[in-house]
């Protein structure tokens, strides 16, 4: 018995797979990626944008509290460096805890960043859980299921950073060295310049050798804060839960990662176009008006300028979660090819 055939080559065509949620219950292309994170932002934009502005707020308070502390604890050496310097006696041991001070300033603003970051990942990994599913998902849930899980989301998320960040702290070791050198007042003729220069050359270099590594690794565990939240699994069992899953797959995922964060680099950037073009106009343009004095024109550019930081930090609010939002969606799909998750997923539906 023979059929005529059809647009599958064997009579009938094969029933498409099941889609509850935005995306199908089937390994996915990066077309279904994409959409599916823009269609989970879509249906989810409330919660998502309400934790990326808690998250990035509790992150300012921290920063800004200890910030103040350590700024207070700079002001004695800041002052010394000021009284020295005046006087012609300035030496490197005087700068010494300064640069400590400002080390120490930065590394608040990482953690910080880190807070916020594990925050909003949490939240995007359950609104990944639901959204597939077809379901809602409010604010208040999504807070406490990701605030929950915040411990081991924080655990992956800064042991991935550790190895991204490699390359960019030898990169800063490297200006380091140089601004010693610069600031210590080297003897001419001595040979510590040739020294001092080459190893800010060597640790440049290093910087750019080991960013492919970092890379490498980054992608790797990419997938581990989705894994502690569905899965309920500790930073480390997260971690290799994701290299499992992106073994074999890498190129891949490291394309669709890229996709997206060439939209949303290319976003961010015309927005900051658009505001360095207008910050630029009015700041040239108000001396030229008739009336102009140095009070309106600081006026203008002191508005202008909060402004442009305000819509900046507004456009990454927007813009973050969609980051998260596809290595979560990566991490669905990696299970479906791997596990055959699909039917799972839709008889959970189905339930």
């Amino acid at each position: 018995m023979t059929y005529t055939p059809g647009p599958y080559r064997y009579g009938f065509p094969a029933a498409p797979p099941p889609k509850p949620g935005v995306i199908p219950l089937a390994p996915l292309e990066l077309g279904d990626v994409l959409a599916g994170a823009f269609g989970a932002y879509r249906r989810h934009w409330k919660a998502l944008f309400g934790m990326a502005l808690v998250s990035y707020a509790l992150a300012a308070v921290v920063v800004a509290g200890l910030g103040a502390a350590g700024w207070a604890a700079l002001s004695g050496p800041w002052e010394a460096m000021g009284d020295t310097s005046s006087t012609g006696g300035a030496d490197l041991s005087d700068l010494t805890p300064l640069f400590a001070g400002l080390a120490g300033l930065w590394l608040l603003l990482a953690v910080g960043v880190l807070l916020s970051t594990g925050l909003l990942h949490g939240a995007v990994a359950v609104v990944v859980q639901e959204a597939v599913l077809g379901r809602r998902v409010g604010f208040g849930t999504v807070w406490r299921r990701a605030w929950s899980r915040l411990g081991s989301v924080l655990g992956t998320v800064v042991l991935s950073a550790l190895a991204a960040l490699v390359p960019v702290v030898l990169f800063l070791a490297g200006l380091c060295v140089m601004l010693f050198a610069l600031l210590a007042s080297v003897e001419p003729g001595s040979g510590d310049e040739v020294g001092a220069a080459l190893t800010a050359l060597l640790l440049l270099f290093l910087a750019l050798g080991t960013t492919p590594v970092a890379l490498w690794i980054w992608v790797r565990f990419s997938l581990a804060p989705t894994a502690a939240v569905v899965e309920s699994a500790g930073a480390l069992t997260a971690m290799r839960r994701s290299a499992q899953l992106v073994r074999g797959s890498w190129w891949r995922i490291f394309g669709c990662t890229l996709v997206m964060g060439l939209i949303v680099g290319g976003v961010s950037l015309a927005v900051q176009t658009v505001i360095s073009l207008v910050t630029q106009s009015a700041v040239f343009g108000v001396p030229l008006t008739r009336h102009a004095t140095p009070g309106t024109v600081f006026a203008s550019v002191a508005t202008l300028a909060v402004t442009g930081g305000l819509l900046q930090l507004l456009t990454q609010l927007v813009l973050g979660p969609l980051l998260p939002l596809t290595s979560g969606l990566l991490y669905v799909d990696q299970r479906i090819r791997r596990e055959n998750l699909g039917p799972v997923l839709a008889a959970r539906t189905a339930a």
